[in-house]
């Protein structure tokens, strides 16, 4: 995986040719425009990598990945027959992001430790799905199915968060953003499916506005989703609900207002913005230590986002080393 030690800190671009990012490489590759292409043209002869001005992707997923054992490849193939898309090989992957931070969490059993700790409240043991997933189950998680079609989702079209963390006490949907925003908006404005009158009418219980106004004029369609999808799930067993927006540190700080104004929350019901970095310090105060742990470290630490428009890589994470507590574990 490269990474802030062995990528160029600047990388020449110009007309037609960019050069390979990797450090003490020399080859150029066509310049590629508009939508990325992982086309031999633009794959340097050394490296491997398909390059474009802003980022650059790996041959196959698992030089973007850090646990790869064979059960981790299992599942992720599982994981895969489920997903609407995967882009895993990207450097800027949200997806690859996700899967490094939050298996890890998973195998070594600090996922319930961690998000209770960040979101204030103790949670009790988790189960973890995955982009729909649920590893226990071996299937898509029956509850998100249902939701789905409580509210006229088709499965080709159908919302998909990146994680699901839950009991019988307690459902969060985790929305995981890296390079993208939460400003999104109907393909279809005029298609409502059933989100307003699904689950006998529970837009109106959780929605403080209109459809219209949260999904196209703030361009929330996706928080709207799941807010509603994950609302209506969560109360199906009396259960707290939490959607996690997790974001770099940098973005989106308003969101809770931004997106609070036009939710009806309440002692059941949240809406919490979370970062990467909060995530990355809760990791550094695991004690013992381990490999797994200390490569985690290493990758958030050096972790890359492509290069800006003068050819400058950018870091993405703000990475405070000070913990300020401990969590049991290994």
């Amino acid at each position: 995986m490269y990474d802030a030690r062995t990528l160029k800190p600047h990388i020449l671009v110009d007309a037609t040719h960019v050069e390979c990012p990797v450090r003490g490489c020399s080859q150029k590759v066509a310049r590629q425009r508009k939508v990325f292409q992982a086309a031999p043209r633009f794959q340097c002869p050394e490296h491997h990598i398909y390059i474009s001005p802003s980022t650059f992707e790996y041959p196959t997923d698992l030089e973007n990945l850090l646990w790869k054992d064979e059960q981790d490849m299992s599942l992720l193939q599982s994981i895969k027959g489920s997903k609407r898309e995967t882009r895993m090989a990207r450097d800027n992957s949200e997806d690859a992001l996700s899967w490094n931070v939050f298996r890890y969490l998973e195998k070594k059993g600090h996922l319930s430790a961690i998000l209770s700790c960040i979101i204030g409240r103790d949670l009790g043991a988790l189960q973890l799905v995955y982009w729909s997933y649920s590893p226990v189950l071996e299937r898509a998680w029956p509850e998100l199915t249902a939701a789905r079609q409580e509210f006229g989702e088709h499965l080709q079209r159908s919302s998909e968060p990146d994680l699901i963390a839950f009991n019988d006490k307690a459902v969060l949907l985790i929305e995981a953003k890296f390079t993208a925003s939460n400003e999104t908006t109907a393909t279809d404005p005029e298609n409502q499916k059933k989100y307003v009158t699904g689950g006998n009418n529970w837009y109106h219980q959780v929605f403080a506005s209109d459809y219209d106004v949260v999904a196209n004029e703030a361009r929330k369609y996706e928080l709207l989703r799941f807010w509603l999808l994950g609302s209506w799930i969560a109360a199906q067993g009396e259960r707290e609900f939490y959607l996690v927006n997790l974001v770099r540190s940098e973005c989106e700080q308003a969101i809770e207002q931004l997106f609070g104004r036009h939710t009806k929350a309440n002692a059941q019901r949240h809406f919490v913005r979370v970062t990467w970095e909060e995530i990355y310090q809760r990791i550094a105060e695991i004690r013992p230590s381990s490999v797994e742990r200390d490569s985690l470290l290493e990758y958030f630490e050096y972790k890359t986002v492509g290069y800006d428009q003068l050819g400058e890589l950018r870091r993405p994470f703000s990475i405070s080393k000070d913990p300020i507590a401990s969590v049991d574990g290994g």
